[in-house]
């Protein structure tokens, strides 16, 4: 267990951050704590869109760099933030597809240097990805399959519902969150509670549990995924996106925006 300030300060400048999307789990709280740290130079991994989280990030001037195959506020529109940061060029952007993100995780997962994908062949995006090779199949059938490298994030972030006093740590129906703890180096999650007990020895909680063997760092953050949805904990709260698309179309509404909702949670701490 730590704490979350303490938490955002274990991520170092430059380190290779993959968040899920808004949708599996985002750990809002943790993105807010490394603003309130002054990060630098982060590689953000979206896993495999991005969302509110990211936004705040480059807005904030934390990133340098973001490997995704969206960046949007979903019903809110675009990100604003990662748009004029693009339009500025200030911003690299490492253009993947959802199912390409998840192999390259998953050939991390499983300990092997690359995984085959084939849904790429006769996409732009090939042009893009000089690390992506198009090559003949092994198995001399004629068949053309491109290989995409593993892909071991430094850090992985995400936000659950719960914890237990070992470590592990429930995620439900989410499992592509256990497929992003077993291929990153450092796994650091955010709850909203922690229980007494063992989640893996519960036949109910086992199978949507991630062993603690995989997590680095455990913090409770209340609320900690808001304004996004909590599996059944919490909604989506549009009204609060809404509102922060709409300040945010604006370097000075984003700054007043985070005056009021990022630095005066350290504050109030």
């Amino acid at each position: 267990m730590t704490t979350l300030e303490e938490m955002a300060a274990s991520v170092p400048d430059g380190a290779l951050l993959a968040l899920p999307p808004d949708n599996s789990l985002p750990s809002v709280a943790l993105a807010k704590a490394l603003i309130r740290r002054g990060a630098k130079g982060l590689r953000l991994l979206g896993v495999p869109v991005s969302g509110f989280a990211t936004d705040l990030l480059i807005g904030a001037g934390c990133v340098a760099e973001v490997q995704t195959s969206a960046v949007s506020l979903g019903e809110a529109g675009f990100a604003p933030r990662f748009s004029a940061a693009v339009r500025a060029g200030t911003l690299k952007v490492v253009d993947a597809t959802c199912p390409a993100i998840h192999t390259m995780l998953q050939a991390a997962e499983k300990g092997v240097p690359f995984m085959p994908l084939r849904g790429l062949i006769g996409s732009d995006i090939l042009a893009n990805r000089p690390d992506w090779v198009v090559m003949d199949s092994p198995f001399g059938d004629g068949e053309r399959i491109v290989a995409l490298p593993a892909l071991s994030p430094d850090v992985a972030a995400f936000h659950g519902v719960m914890a237990d006093s070992l470590g592990n740590v429930w995620v439900g129906r989410r499992r592509e969150c256990a497929t992003l703890a077993h291929s990153s180096r450092r796994v650091l999650v955010t709850v909203e509670r922690v229980m007494e007990g063992n989640f893996l020895e519960d036949e109910r909680l086992a199978p949507g549990t991630i062993s603690g063997t995989y997590i680095e760092a455990v913090a409770v953050a209340e609320r900690g995924a808001h304004p996004v949805a909590l599996l059944d904990e919490y909604g989506f709260d549009a009204n609060h996106v809404a509102a922060y698309a709409r300040a945010a179309r604006t370097e000075a509404g984003f700054n007043e925006w985070l005056a009021e909702h990022v630095f005066t949670q350290r504050a109030a701490a």
